[in-house]
């Protein structure tokens, strides 16, 4: 996610994929960083979505684990719930992308678009959800530990 001048990209494209999987220029200087911001809303959103709907699941007596398997190569599936299920549904929250970071993350998402007049309530309920994870002394978990939070509130655990 790189923002700047085509020419400069180019000249540099090497040395980006090094650092990165990859490198997208994504428009002018600033836009890498915007970028990077919408990534991380998208991930907590998602997280929150895939464990509230592994919540509601596990509620009815279903399996959650049945409900991934029946729901990943539909609509609904994605990258994130590919990536973090298996965490949510193991119980396994070591950190891989901590939840403290996550919320440096979505607080720079918010103050942004604050600054350019943007609505993000979606971004700012995934903020309170990490920032009741870092209530709990869960800021060093996995941001899968999102999890944790809707096992709370609704008296359940995804893994039993």
């Amino acid at each position: 996610m790189v923002g700047g001048q085509q020419r400069v990209f180019d000249k540099f494209k090497e040395l980006f994929d090094v650092l990165g999987g990859s490198a997208t220029l994504v428009g002018g200087v600033g836009a890498g960083n915007i970028t990077k911001l919408a990534n991380q809303m998208i991930v907590a959103i998602n997280i929150s979505a895939v464990s509230e709907a592994y919540s509601l699941a596990k509620k009815a007596a279903v399996d959650p684990e049945c409900v991934y398997h029946a729901i990943r190569g539909g609509l609904a599936g994605s990258a994130v719930m590919e990536q973090k299920s298996a965490k949510i549904l193991a119980g396994d929250f070591e950190p891989g992308f901590r939840v403290e970071l996550h919320i440096k993350d979505l607080q720079n998402a918010l103050d942004t678009g604050h600054e350019i007049t943007v609505s993000t309530p979606f971004t700012a309920l995934a903020m309170e959800v990490m920032q009741s994870l870092k209530a709990y002394g869960l800021e060093k978990k996995d941001h899968s530990a999102i999890a944790n939070y809707y096992e709370m509130i609704n008296g359940l655990k995804l893994q039993d």
